[in-house]
């Protein structure tokens, strides 16, 4: 019976921890994505140095926001919401500028 329980508890620990690792990956993916997405703009002229600049900078505040949350090991519903929020805004910023009327 504590074998049960131990082995159950364990299992869950590990699940959990599995799960943070997914969602970093998660976030990760998305910032890569964001990043390709950038530099596709740059590339077609579709974005200026300014812009390019300004996204970036976003970009890197994302990281940084997420390497907080990391600290700990654990990323709460709390720092996933606020990561994904500044996540959101800044795919709608580079759609945004990409699709300005401004090009190199």
């Amino acid at each position: 019976m504590k074998k049960t329980i131990t082995l159950t508890a364990v299992l869950v620990v590990l699940g959990l921890l599995a799960a943070d690792s997914v969602l970093a990956g998660r976030i990760w993916n998305r910032h890569v994505s964001q990043g390709a997405r950038i530099a596709q703009g740059v590339d077609t002229g579709e974005l200026t140095a300014a812009e390019t600049a300004r996204l970036i900078a976003t970009q890197r505040d994302i990281m940084r926001t997420r390497n907080r949350a990391l600290a700990d090991g654990v990323i709460t519903r709390r720092e996933r919401h606020v990561i994904e929020h500044k996540q959101d805004a800044a795919s709608r910023q580079i759609a945004r500028l990409k699709h300005n009327s401004r090009g190199r």
